[in-house]
């Protein structure tokens, strides 16, 4: 059934051009799209009375379902597109934070072909506007789902810089893969980010979170998400977002994406000399030692060894060597960080159905998390050298 903006959400909200409960369906010709067909809302589950805190905030006063905003302003996609950011309200005083995935580019190759390797429109996803295909974390009508009754914010992902840069670039000007790229990321989830400060403005517990490219997207925004919300309780979870590259390619990148500028300098490491994702962790972990932040990954995870490859890397086997290192140097700094690793190539799991059955000795991964967030003490989890899926030698 179609839903009609209330003109208290229009009088409360700030004044970004949206289209609430739209998703799939907004006008692209201008503004921020028109009312379309809403998703099936509610909480729905069968968990049981919630004791959390009850929802504060203008973010109460959306429609149930998704609803889809088009900023406007400095945000945009990659070639132009409108970025576009979406909200779920829940009934609960906590907030989700997801940044989206959807690949990467840093030079003339990578960033000259297009939506095959990166992302470059902010398009929704079907389940927004049928709740009843929602997978995962986004399927609100589990009672198991550890983040059933939270407000959920889901942030597009689409200049191929992991949510990190602030640049246009023209690669190879003049030649015949010339290519214009806008990697606004950071400033598209700052945007984002405003919004949800401004509509949640005193969270309980705020969890940070993202697949993918938007996995390298939640650790970055972090340590500014837990900056902004002193007194809440934040949480973070990258879900297959190790970080595993070759050693020229922070040389490559970070100029390309001009992510110096938009580094949360505040943690303690200089932008010029960062080379490496444990560094960030290393940091963020010293710097709120009482956030608990974290990973999973699985052993052999296909898509993240193809960009390794794609960087000029090694195997399989070398991406899962460096993968589990990177794990053991962000452990061996202490603080608050807990990984989850799985056997096996899948990628990403947050919005998969098999989020619910992921196990690994014994431990559920819905079930690991939801103590996290509930601040039971959990510890990493790995799986057994013998049983991690390994991929068959090459004939």
């Amino acid at each position: 059934m179609g839903r009609t903006r209330s003109l208290l959400a229009i009088l409360i909200l700030p004044s970004f051009a949206f289209a609430t409960s739209a998703c799939g369906s907004s006008d692209d010709s201008g503004g921020g799209g028109k009312s379309g067909t809403g998703g099936t809302g509610g909480t729905g589950g069968t968990g049981g009375t919630s004791t959390a805190p009850p929802a504060e905030g203008p973010i109460t006063t959306l429609p149930a379902g998704w609803n889809e905003f088009a900023p406007g302003g400095a945000t945009t996609c990659a070639k132009g597109a409108k970025y576009k950011f979406w909200v779920r309200p829940g009934t609960v005083n906590r907030v989700v934070v997801d940044f989206r995935g959807g690949g990467a580019c840093w030079n003339t190759l990578t960033c000259s072909v297009g939506d095959s390797i990166y992302s470059s429109t902010a398009d929704a996803d079907p389940w927004m506007s049928d709740e009843t295909k929602a997978q995962g974390i986004y399927d609100h009508s589990r009672g198991d789902n550890p983040f059933k009754d939270w407000h959920h914010v889901l942030l597009a992902y689409c200049t191929g810089d992991v949510h990190w840069g602030d640049s246009k670039q023209v690669y190879s000007p003049g030649a015949p893969l010339e290519t214009s790229i806008e990697h606004r990321g950071a400033i598209n989830a700052q945007t984002a980010l405003d919004w949800v400060y401004e509509n949640v403005p005193s969270p309980d517990k705020v969890m940070v979170t993202g697949c993918s490219a938007g996995g390298y997207g939640s650790i970055f925004w972090s340590g500014f998400v837990k900056n902004h919300y002193k007194s809440a309780s934040v949480y973070h979870f990258s879900d297959s977002a190790a970080g595993i590259i070759t050693d020229t390619f922070f040389q490559e990148s970070f100029p390309a994406w001009n992510a110096k500028t938009t580094f949360p300098s505040f943690i303690g490491v200089d932008p010029a000399t960062f080379t490496s994702l444990p560094e960030l962790y290393v940091a963020i972990g010293k710097t709120f030692p009482d956030m608990f932040y974290s990973q999973f990954n699985t052993t052999y995870d296909a898509t993240q060894h193809s960009y390794f490859k794609a960087m000029g890397g090694g195997d399989e086997n070398d991406w899962s060597q460096k993968m589990q290192a990177n794990l053991a140097t962000i452990s061996a700094a202490g603080g608050n960080f807990r990984s989850f690793m799985a056997a096996g190539s899948q990628h990403c799991v947050l919005g998969n159905a098999n989020f619910y059955d992921m196990e690994v000795g014994g431990t559920k991964l819905v079930s690991w998390l939801t103590d996290a967030v509930q601040d039971k003490p959990v510890e990493s989890v790995t799986c057994k050298t013998t049983d991690c899926g390994a991929p068959k030698p090459a004939q």
